[in-house]
């Protein structure tokens, strides 16, 4: 997991710098990095076939955090059409179940190169849409929901398709900055959850806010 983060972080790195450097002469702000925090919601999966109390896996909402990377592409009058990569990382999803078959707790990171459409892109108020492609990762904990250490596969890396919706407000007086509030939706592949819980897939909705830095 760590060697999939720096990666990321380097690759990141690297198009913000090569992207500076070309609009450097120009004075033109094409180009922008989001910070945001949020919880990510995660439906409760049953366990079919099963009967004992609580045969549900619950799924925690602690914090996760984005990186988002964008470069603006086309403008219309009406808006404008960007590339943006987006990187979420959740440390810490935790996990309850009545019997002691899943892992305590996992951690996840979704990389999803996407094209973002932003509507009314010079107004003080800037909705957008996005929607991308990409993959994610899980990572479960080498400890069992209440003792134990856990038998199962503990790395999982599956496809992910996301889609999003947003809005930005520009800060009055302050032209580099803008607040954001978003969400996300990642579909991956379930984490390795030692069970079958009927799916194959599962949502991830990424629901929170920060701020975006344009230069």
């Amino acid at each position: 997991m760590r060697n999939f983060v720096a990666a990321t972080v380097l690759m990141l790195a690297a198009c913000t710098i090569a992207a500076a450097q070309n609009e450097q002469d120009s004075g033109e702000q094409k180009n922008e990095i989001a910070i945001t925090v949020a919880h990510i919601f995660i439906s409760d999966q049953g366990a079919p076939g099963t009967n004992f109390f609580d045969n549900t896996v619950h799924f925690g909402k602690g914090f996760s955090y984005e990186g988002d990377y964008a470069r603006r592409l086309i403008d219309f009058r009406w808006g404008s059409l960007s590339a943006e990569v987006p990187v979420v990382y959740n440390p810490d999803e935790d996990l309850n179940f009545g019997q002691n078959q899943i892992p305590s707790q996992y951690s996840s990171i979704f990389v999803t190169p996407a094209v973002r459409l932003n509507l009314f892109q010079d107004f003080p108020f800037t909705p957008w849409f996005s929607f991308g492609g990409g993959g994610a990762r899980y990572v479960a904990s080498k400890d069992l929901v209440f003792f134990g250490t856990n038998p199962g596969h503990r790395i999982k890396t599956t496809g992910a398709v996301e889609g999003g919706f947003g809005l930005d407000v520009k800060i009055p007086r302050v032209n580099a900055f803008r607040f954001r509030a978003e969400l996300r939706d990642f579909w991956t592949g379930e984490p390795p959850l030692n069970i079958n819980t009927g799916h194959t897939h599962q949502h991830n909705y990424y629901m929170g806010g920060g701020v975006v830095f344009s230069f």
